[in-house]
C-alpha cells in the first residue's frame, strides 16, 4: 500500500493534521491500534456508563479561534460549543469557593473577598497576569492560600506546579484559566468523532485495529514507511506523522539504533506526570448543590503525601446524560510520579493493592474537601498510570508537555514529523490544534 501522508496514531493532534490534509486533496492513510478514535481523551465507558477522562474545559472556540480555523477548511460542521460563565470553581484548603471565569471585574472582586490578608497583593498579580505584565516576585507578597490557588490551576492546566513551570508558563495557564473557555456537547470524544468522519469524507483512508510497529527504511537509511503489526508494509511519498508521545516516537517508531546520541540523551532527562482516575456517579441531587460542574480541590502540600496534592472533579452536562437517568457521570482526577507505578512483581496482586491504596488515599483528601460528593459518589472503576499505558501505550502512562519541553514538531528525519501534546508549545487541546493545522500549512505549500 502505497499513500502520500502516514499519520500514526489518532488522536486529536493525529485527526486534526490528517482532515486538513484530506481536505486539500492528499492521500492520508491513519493507523490507531485502538478501535476508536480519541487517543488518551476519548471517553471511558463501563457497565453502561460513559465517562469523559479530560477536565471538560475546552479554548479556542472564539471567533477566529483555532477551531473556526479548522472546521472552516472541512466538509463537516464542528460540534456544538457552549461558552462558560465561569470556568470552574476552586475550592481552598480552608474550604472557600472562588469561582474562575473570563469576566475580570468579577474575577477581581472574587479574590479579593477569598483572600482578605492580602487582597491588594493577589488583585493587583492577576491584573498584571491579564496584561502579561506578571512579576513571580510578587507571589511572595501574598499567602499560602493564594499561592495554592495559583499551584492548583498550574496542575490541571498545564501539569506544572509553582516550583517547576518557567515564569511563561505561569502566566499562559493563568491567563488560559481567565480566559474565555467552552464545554463541547458530547465533550472531546465528539471532537474527535467529527474529525474522523470529515477525514473519511474527504477520502482518507482510516485504519483502525492496526497497530504501527516501526518505520520501514530505504537502502539510504532515511523512513520511507512504516510496518504494521500484521507483517504489512505502507510506504508514503511526502510525509510521516506521529501522534505517539515523543518518547514513543523515538523508542517505539524510529527505534535507538536510528536514534541521535544527543536526542536519547534528551530524553532521558525529560519525564512527565502520570495520571490517577476514578469514574463514579452522583445523584442529580447532589450535583444541583455543587457551585460547578468542574470543581477544582486546592490542598496545602504538607497535608498529603502525594506529590501533586490538588484534585479536579469533572461532571458530565445534562446534555450528555439520559433525560430518564437520575445520576450523572464524573471523574475525579489526580496526578502521580509513574515511576511508582511500575517495578518487576511475579503477579498483579501488587498493582491491584497499590490502586485501592491509591483510591483511599484521594477518597480521604475527598472527604475532607469535597464531603457532598464524597458521602454519595458511586465508584465505577479506576485508572492508574499502569492501566492507563495498557490501553493508550503512552511511556508509563505520561501524559501531559514533559519537562523539560520537547524539541518541537521536528524529527530526526526530514520527512518525519511529530504532533501531540508532548511536543506542542501551547497548553491543552487548543493548542495541540494549532500545531496540527500548522503542520497541515507546512506539509501542503
Amino acid at each position: 500500500m502505497e499513500c502520500e501522508v502516514i499519520v500514526v496514531g489518532g488522536g486529536i493532534g493525529g485527526l486534526t493534521v490528517a482532515a486538513l490534509l484530506a481536505a486539500r486533496g492528499v492521500d492520508v492513510a491513519l493507523f490507531e491500534r485502538q478501535s476508536h478514535v480519541g487517543g488518551c481523551l476519548a471517553e471511558f465507558e463501563h457497565l453502561g456508563q460513559s465517562f469523559d477522562p479530560t477536565f471538560g474545559l475546552f479554548s479556542g472556540w472564539e471567533p477566529e479561534g483555532v477551531w473556526e480555523r479548522v472546521f472552516d477548511a472541512l466538509p463537516v460542521r464542528p460540534p456544538e460549543a457552549t461558552k462558560l460563565t465561569e470556568n470552574f470553581v476552586l475550592r481552598l484548603p480552608d474550604g472557600v469557593d472562588v469561582p474562575v471565569g473570563s469576566d475580570r471585574d468579577a474575577l477581581q472582586q472574587n479574590v479579593a473577598k477569598a483572600f482578605p490578608d492580602c487582597a491588594a497583593k493577589a488583585v493587583q498579580f492577576m491584573r498584571a497576569i491579564f496584561d502579561s505584565r506578571a512579576d513571580l516576585d510578587s507571589l511572595r507578597k501574598t499567602s499560602e492560600n493564594f499561592h495554592a490557588f495559583i499551584d492548583a490551576q498550574l496542575s490541571f492546566l498545564a501539569q506544572r506546579t509553582l516550583e517547576t513551570a518557567e515564569p511563561s508558563r505561569v502566566i499562559d495557564t493563568l491567563r488560559l484559566a481567565t480566559g474565555d473557555m467552552w464545554e463541547i456537547d458530547g465533550g472531546a470524544q465528539a471532537l474527535a468523532d467529527r474529525l474522523a468522519s470529515s477525514f473519511k469524507q474527504s477520502g482518507g483512508r482510516l485504519r483502525l485495529n492496526s497497530p504501527v510497529l516501526r518505520l520501514a527504511y530505504g537502502s539510504n537509511g532515511t523512513p520511507e514507511g512504516v510496518d504494521l503489526l500484521s507483517g504489512e508494509r505502507v510506504t508514503a511519498t511526502r510525509a510521516i506523522v506521529s501522534n505517539l508521545t515523543v518518547w514513543d516516537t523515538y523508542g517505539k517508531l524510529i527505534g535507538l539504533r536510528h536514534t541521535p546520541a544527543a536526542i536519547s540523551a534528551q530524553l532521558r532527562q525529560m519525564s512527565a506526570w502520570g495520571v490517577y482516575q476514578v469514574f463514579m456517579v452522583l445523584d442529580e441531587e447532589v450535583v444541583a448543590k455543587l457551585p460547578c460542574l468542574r470543581l477544582v480541590l486546592a490542598f496545602d502540600a504538607e497535608e498529603t503525601r502525594a506529590p501533586v496534592p490538588h484534585l479536579m472533579v469533572n461532571i458530565a452536562t445534562g446534555k450528555t446524560q439520559s433525560p430518564s437517568s437520575r445520576q450523572r457521570g464524573a471523574t475525579l482526577t489526580a496526578f502521580t510520579n509513574t515511576d511508582d507505578w511500575f517495578a518487576f512483581h511475579q503477579d498483579a496482586t501488587w498493582h491491584e493493592e497499590q490502586d485501592q491504596a491509591a483510591l483511599e488515599e484521594i477518597w480521604s483528601r475527598l472527604h475532607r474537601a469535597a464531603p457532598e460528593i464524597a458521602d454519595s459518589a458511586e465508584v465505577f472503576e479506576t485508572t492508574t498510570p499502569q492501566t492507563f499505558y495498557e490501553s493508550v501505550r503512552r511511556k508509563m502512562g505520561m501524559v501531559g508537555s514533559p519537562t523539560p519541553a520537547g524539541a518541537g514538531h521536528s524529527s530526526c528525519f526530514d520527512n518525519l514529523f511529530l504532533i501531540g501534546d508532548t511536543v506542542s508549545d501551547r497548553i491543552g487541546v487548543a493548542g495541540v490544534a494549532n500545531g496540527a493545522y500548522h503542520l497541515a500549512e507546512t506539509l501542503t505549500n
